[in-house]
């Protein structure tokens, strides 16, 4: 009984460890994001920049490795058919494609930065087409490879910018900087007569709790005395009462006299 009890104990427990390995040895890889442009138009003749980048979650190693291909959207050419590898990059070094993209396709990204952007250059009309950017970073190698639309055309059909846009701009940028100027100059004619006028308040305050001078005082004072008479001055004045009705009990009915003392000039 104790054999077979521990067998059946042993049994699920290997069942469950075998399930575990089998889950960590059949687990996808992490898949790698690339992204690119849509659609990029050059001009005939000049150099076109088709940008690509990815993002993986491990350390690109040396063994990262980043393929552009090329189908042709024209019916006549030889890669119209499927896409053709034009540049391979591995190891830090380019390895370029095909006859017709040989010393016109060259590498101007960075791998460590995650950017594995091309140029093209000069550009052609048979350069029209759809662009792949491809990258593997193992054991991140499983992803969607991006594509980039490219067009060359005539510089007369290149897009125009909106002009409207950029007059609209370009004047809001002058109404901004002239009101900064006009709200400016009134802050400081602000500031300047309020110095002004308390400086004034300042001196008024100063010039009001003066006392005057005693000098003019004086003199005012020496002024008034000799303006006067020269003459003697003016003796004292006596009040006096008289009755003048003879009775001792009418002394109620009296009038004043005034004696003046006159000296003659």
């Amino acid at each position: 009984m104790e054999p077979e009890r521990s067998r059946a104990v042993r049994e699920p427990l290997l069942l469950t460890g075998l399930t575990l390995c089998a889950l960590l040895v059949t687990q996808p890889a992490a898949a790698i994001v690339i992204h690119a442009d849509s659609e990029v138009v050059v001009e005939n003749g000049t150099t076109g920049v088709l940008r690509c980048s990815f993002r993986s979650s491990e350390v690109v190693s040396g063994a990262a490795s980043v393929t552009w291909r090329f189908q042709s959207s024209d019916p006549d050419s030889p890669y119209h058919k499927a896409p053709y590898s034009i540049f391979h990059f591995l190891a830090g070094r380019g390895y370029p494609g095909p006859e017709e993209f040989k010393g016109r396709v060259q590498f101007i990204g960075d791998i460590n930065k995650k950017d594995v952007s091309i140029q093209l250059s000069p550009t052609q009309f048979s350069d029209n087409g759809t662009y792949f950017c491809d990258v593997k970073n193992p054991p991140d190698i499983e992803g969607t490879q991006a594509r980039t639309e490219l067009r060359i055309v005539l510089k007369e059909s290149l897009p125009q910018a909106n002009t409207a846009v950029i007059v609209g701009a370009v004047t809001g940028v002058l109404a901004l900087l002239v009101l900064i100027v006009v709200v400016a100059c009134v802050v400081m004619r602000v500031m300047h007569n309020r110095h002004d006028y308390e400086g004034c308040t300042s001196l008024e305050s100063e010039s009001s709790g003066a006392p005057p001078p005693r000098k003019k005082a004086e003199s005012g004072r020496e002024g008034s005395r000799g303006s006067g008479p020269s003459g003697p001055l003016q003796g004292p004045v006596i009040y006096a009462q008289l009755d003048h009705s003879g009775s001792k009990s009418s002394f109620h009915k009296v009038e004043p006299v005034v004696y003046a003392d006159i000296r003659k000039n």
